[in-house]
């Protein structure tokens, strides 16, 4: 689906964001892309859109270089930015305008997304609120039923019910057929949706690797702060403290729900101990 080979980038004036950067996606599988801020996220689903283009190496989607643009390659592409502009019109004529350019467009699935986001077709886009705005180009994308589909920070800007039905929208709309990529800050709220785990860290990927493999490795814990010497990784919580724990080491019932945050914060501030532990299935 998306391969980035041996792809260097940097801005203007400053040292590279990347260098020598690789990364194949497969379909049917939901990325997360984590970082911490100016890790690169936004710059890496640009380099794949081809808004930006490599200083050196390869990005290539559905065989084709993304910098080439070929509409070919657009139409079997949606990329939702974390800041947009909507145009001054109707969602229905938005809709008339730009629902040609995706021939796997499906108006239906757009029609019941709308009104499972709870969206008026007759409503001028620009007077829609950051979130209605945002929840209709969710709804646009996933019924565009593009081959490649990259969001960025897709649930800024969303309340909580409106979180919810995001989770609930791609979980419903995501095919065999596709690859989607989602970067974002929300690791706490979108964490358990995706598949697979990337993370980008000092211009590297961190970490990337099947969220099940991880899960299997490792478990989440409450513990008394006595305790914390078992942890692999912990932070200061009620009671006591929540950290990881290798799964082999606590039986099946004391573990809770996997943190992702949690995780996260660990992978970033301890790589080589959290790379270490998960040796046998880190791509």
């Amino acid at each position: 689906m998306i391969s980035v080979d041996n792809i260097s980038y940097s801005y203007k004036g400053k040292q590279p964001l990347f260098s020598g950067l690789s990364l194949e996606t497969r379909p049917d599988t939901i990325y997360g892309l984590f970082g911490l801020n100016s890790a690169g996220k936004t710059t890496l689903l640009k380099l794949i859109s081809g808004l930006l283009y490599p200083d050196s190496g390869s990005c290539t989607v559905l065989g084709a270089a993304s910098s080439q643009r070929k509409p070919s390659i657009l139409s079997s592409m949606f990329f939702l930015p974390e800041q947009f502009e909507l145009p001054l019109m109707s969602a229905k004529t938005y809709i008339k305008l730009y629902a040609p350019f995706y021939p796997n467009f499906d108006a239906q699935q757009l029609a019941d997304l709308l009104a499972f986001f709870d969206l008026n077709l007759n409503e001028n886009l620009r007077e829609l609120s950051l979130g209605q705005q945002k929840k209709f180009l969710i709804a646009f994308g996933l019924a565009a039923n593009t081959k490649v589909l990259l969001l960025d920070e897709p649930t800024n800007g969303l309340d909580i019910p409106g979180k919810s039905q995001f989770r609930k929208a791609l979980a419903s709309h995501v095919t065999e057929e596709r690859s989607v990529i989602i970067s974002t800050h929300q690791i706490r709220d979108l964490g358990q949706t995706m598949d697979h785990i990337i993370i980008l860290h000092e211009g590297e990927i961190l970490l990337n690797t099947d969220l099940i493999n991880i899960t299997k490795k490792l478990s989440t814990v409450q513990m008394p702060e006595a305790d914390a010497g078992r942890l692999i990784y912990s932070e200061p919580s009620l009671g006591g403290v929540k950290g990881l724990i290798s799964t082999d080491d606590i039986p099946e019932h004391q573990a809770q729900e996997f943190d992702m945050e949690l995780f996260f914060n660990a992978a970033t501030r301890q790589p080589e101990k959290i790379k270490h532990n998960l040796q046998e299935v880190t791509a």
